[in-house]
């Protein structure tokens, strides 16, 4: 096997849970190979230079071995090598989104009645 599918790959390396969600990643350019915009059809080739981008983080990785084949994560962490500079932003953007969320006020109780209107009166219903 020399080449694969770029969806097909992305499902098999565990960036995306489904092929579909895969392909529609590549169609809305949120897959870039080589710097170029990928199509989900594209062939992938052992030593290319991916950037996903999903709902967990932004990755750069290079890639190893080709797979069809969805197996278990560990397998999968094979298939790739992920840059420094990408583990490293990934990780900060991380630790970032951790500590806005410690200023964030948890509320010590349900919404009263009142609080309830002012909600729906903010966010526009009533």
């Amino acid at each position: 096997m020399t080449s694969v599918r770029m969806d097909k790959w992305l499902w098999a390396a565990r960036f995306f849970k489904t092929r579909a969600l895969a392909a529609r990643s590549c169609d809305l350019g949120r897959i870039q190979s080589n710097g170029q915009p990928a199509k989900p059809a594209r062939e992938v080739r052992i030593g290319d230079m991916l950037r996903v981008t999903n709902d967990g983080g932004d990755f750069q990785v290079e890639i190893l071995l080709l797979s069809e084949v969805r197996g278990p994560a560990a397998a999968a962490q094979t298939l790739y090598r992920e840059t420094e500079a990408s583990r490293e932003l990934r990780l900060k953007v991380a630790a970032e989104r951790k500590a806005a969320r410690q200023f964030d006020p948890i509320p010590t109780s349900r919404p009263s009645k009142r609080d309830r209107r002012k909600i729906i009166q903010f966010r526009g219903r009533g």
